[in-house]
């Protein structure tokens, strides 16, 4: 039977790179003024419910079950070393394809896994000059382990579709457990970018007032040697989909069929086009521009660009890329 490490993040002010994401939502939901009033500590050191769920249901089947709560990419790192192969002749550090250890990781965003993730691609890629012979030509990280997924809001109140949603990865702790012990390893594409991070999901580019309304920004988008803008026109969005996440900005379709096992990411742009009715009447409507393809570059005119990345919010000061590694990392789907 397997060893089930049921990995939890801590607080946001703890976690790595932001991987709580934005709103608050770390250790299953604390806010900010809980964590500095000093309950938010008391929550990490409990496990939420469903992690308690989903351990009995693993160690009813016969699994044996350790719970772990990370606070620190260090931290992170010592459970993803359980996941190490045998020695290799060149010396790189290799994930054990036979590996008898399973990760579950609970989420309270896709922030969070996230973060599990970029340690799993810091973990095991490979420097560029040590490129081993047995690595896929189309990529620059091997088959990262499989990741059971427990989101730790199985009812979500919002519209939003967190990763585990678009991809219908079972929510129920004991659902999830049984795919971690009976399902199979679903490969999925995996973005990484030259800031040294990685996309599960997807990258929305843009800035909004105080009213929510978009605001109006200038930079050069280009997917492999297709050029969406080429930093004149006036934009209110980029979206750079793996999935779906964001594929809409209100009631505008940015992204129109993003699938996270093409190989491919689809970029848009919105772009504000001012008409004239037959009355003479002055209208703006959004012109959306699509592409697909391997990479896809970003490189803002003027400013802080800010933008959110499955969730963690960050600016764009230089040129940003991300580029697709084709079935890098898995989920266990039932």
């Amino acid at each position: 039977m397997y060893d089930v490490v049921l990995l939890t993040l801590g607080s946001e002010r703890d976690a790595p790179g932001g991987a709580c994401g934005s709103g608050g939502a770390c250790c299953g939901g604390a806010t900010t003024h809980e964590r500095d009033a000093g309950s938010a500590g008391e929550r990490c050191d409990t496990p939420r419910v469903p992690v308690l769920a989903c351990a009995e249901a693993l160690t009813a089947r016969g699994a044996r079950v350790e719970i772990v709560t990370a606070r620190s990419d260090a931290e992170i790192d010592e459970v993803l070393a359980r996941f190490d192969g045998p020695s290799r002749p060149d010396g790189l550090t290799w994930p054990d394809p036979d590996s008898k250890t399973r990760l579950v990781v609970a989420t309270a965003s896709d922030a969070q896994l996230r973060a599990v993730v970029r340690r799993l691609v810091r973990r095991y890629a490979p420097p560029p000059s040590r490129r081993p012979d047995d690595l896929p030509g189309n990529r620059t990280v091997p088959d990262l382990p499989p990741v059971g997924v427990l989101p730790l809001d199985p009812a979500r109140s919002t519209t939003h579709r967190d990763l585990a949603a678009q991809l219908g990865l079972p929510r129920d702790p004991a659902a999830v457990a049984a795919a971690v012990l009976d399902g199979r390893p679903r490969r999925l594409d995996l973005l990484r970018n030259d800031g040294g991070s990685v996309t599960l999901d997807g990258v929305l580019v843009g800035a909004a007032d105080d009213s929510g309304r978009p605001l109006h920004w200038r930079g050069r988008v280009e997917v492999d040697d297709a050029v969406l803008s080429n930093g004149d026109d006036p934009l209110v969005a980029c979206a750079i989909g793996n999935a779906g996440g964001y594929a809409r900005l209100d009631d505008v379709a940015l992204l129109d069929s993003p699938d996270p096992t093409d190989g491919l990411v689809e970029v848009a742009v919105a772009v504000p086009v001012v008409t004239r009715s037959t009355l003479g009447r002055k209208r703006v409507r959004l012109e959306v521009r699509r592409a697909r393809g391997r990479a896809v570059a970003v490189l803002p005119r003027e400013g802080r660009l800010p933008f959110l990345d499955d969730g963690a919010e960050g600016e764009l000061t230089r040129k940003r890329s991300w580029w697709t590694e084709p079935g890098a990392w898995a989920v266990w789907a039932g």
